[in-house]
C-alpha cells in the first residue's frame, strides 16, 4: 500500500504525529528478530574472545594517539566504501519500500525512490540535492537542497519552516556517509577514537567526529569489514529544554557499482524508539540525474511556510 502524505515523514527531523495520522516522523520499519538468547558458554567464549583480541592490538593502539587512530579508522571506512570511487560518486538513486513509525509501531508505508546529487563541498552547509518521491507513480515528494525545501503535493509546494530546514541540515552534516563523501577534507574536522566494544555480537570501534562548529557524531566501525554500522548524536530539543538522541542503523551493504558499497537498510531511531526504516530493492549511481528533479515547477503553486 501507499500514502501520498508519506512525504512527511523520512527522517529529517519531522516530529511523530499520533496513529493513523501519517505525517512527521522520521521514518521507520519492522526491527530485526533478535534470535535465541546466548547461554553461558557463548557469552564466555565471546567474552574470552574479546579479551584476547583487545590485548593483540593493545600494542600496535599504543604507539597512536586516540586523534591518530581515530582518523585511520575513519579512512579505512572510506576506503571499505569503495575508496576514490565513493568518493567521486556523483549521483544516486534508491528504490524501495519505507516504513515510518509512532511510538515504535508501523504507523506508514510507502513505495518510495530516493534521488541524490552531490555539489562541490561548501564548508559548515550541505551540498547535496535530494528528492523523495513517494507511491508507485511518485504522486508526492519532498524536495531538499542547499537553499530550501519543499513538501510536493497536488495543493502545491509547502516551503519548510526554519526550525524543520535547519534540522535536516544539521542532520545531512552529521550522517557518517555524508561526511567520508563530502566532508574528509574540510578544514577543523577532528577524529578521536573511543575505544573498542562490541555492537549487535560483531566487533566495532567507535570514533567521534568533530567539526568546526563543535558539533559531534560517534560512529561505530564494524573491524572486520571496517564499514561504518551505527551512528550516534544529541540534538539540543529547545520544547522541553533537553537532548534528543538521534540514532541511525547502517546494514546489508551490497556493491552497487564501480566497487561502491551502499546500505540497502537504514533505520533511524530517537531516544530510543524506531521512527524510520528503508530496505532498498535497487541502487544506482551516477545516473547523470537531470537538473530537473530538483527544481520546483515554474507553474506550481508555492504555500504558505509549514509550521
Amino acid at each position: 500500500m501507499s500514502n501520498p502524505s508519506f512525504a512527511k515523514t523520512k527522517w529529517h527531523g519531522w516530529q511523530p504525529a499520533p496513529s493513523g495520522q501519517l505525517q512527521t516522523p522520521q521514518g521507520g520499519l519492522p526491527t530485526r528478530p533478535t534470535g535465541r538468547r546466548l547461554s553461558s558458554p557463548y557469552l564466555a567464549r565471546g567474552a574470552r574472545w574479546l579479551a584476547g583480541w583487545l590485548a593483540v592490538s593493545a600494542a600496535a593502539w599504543g604507539a597512536e594517539t586516540a586523534a591518530e587512530r581515530g582518523k585511520r579508522v575513519v579512512y579505512e571506512g572510506l576506503a571499505a566504501l569503495g575508496g576514490d570511487a565513493f568518493a567521486r560518486m556523483n549521483d544516486r538513486v534508491e528504490s524501495g519500500r519505507a516504513y515510518s513509525f509512532y511510538r515504535s509501531q508501523i504507523s506508514g508505508l510507502s513505495i518510495a525512490t530516493i534521488y541524490t546529487r552531490y555539489l562541490a563541498p561548501t564548508p559548515g552547509a550541505p551540498a547535496v540535492r535530494e528528492r523523495e518521491a513517494f507511491g508507485l507513480h511518485e504522486d508526492s515528494a519532498v524536495l531538499l537542497t542547499e537553499t530550501g525545501a519543499w513538501e510536493v503535493t497536488f495543493r502545491g509546494a509547502r516551503p519548510f519552516d526554519d526550525k524543520r530546514y535547519a534540522t535536516y541540515q544539521d542532520s545531512t552534516l552529521r550522517n557518517v556517509l555524508y561526511i567520508l563523501r563530502q566532508r574528509l577534507k574540510e578544514p577543523g574536522l577532528e577524529f578521536y577514537w573511543r575505544g573498542a566494544d562490541f555492537f549487535e555480537n560483531r566487533p566495532v570501534e567507535m570514533v567521534d567526529i568533530t567539526d568546526a562548529r563543535n558539533e559531534t557524531v560517534t560512529v561505530y566501525f564494524d573491524q572486520l569489514t571496517k564499514l561504518p554500522t551505527r551512528q550516534t548524536f544529541r540534538r539540543r530539543n529547545e520544547e522541553f529544554k533537553d537532548f534528543d538522541t538521534e540514532v541511525t542503523l547502517f546494514g546489508l551493504y551490497r556493491d552497487v557499482g564501480g566497487g561502491v558499497k551502499w546500505p540497502c537498510n537504514i533505520r533511524r531511531e530517537r531516544n530510543g524508539e524506531k521512527i524510520f526504516e528503508m530496505f532498498s530493492d535497487d541502487v544506482k549511481i551516477n545516473r547523470n540525474l537531470k537538473d530537473n528533479l530538483f527544481e520546483l515547477p515554474g507553474n506550481i503553486k508555492v504555500l504558505q511556510k509549514g509550521k
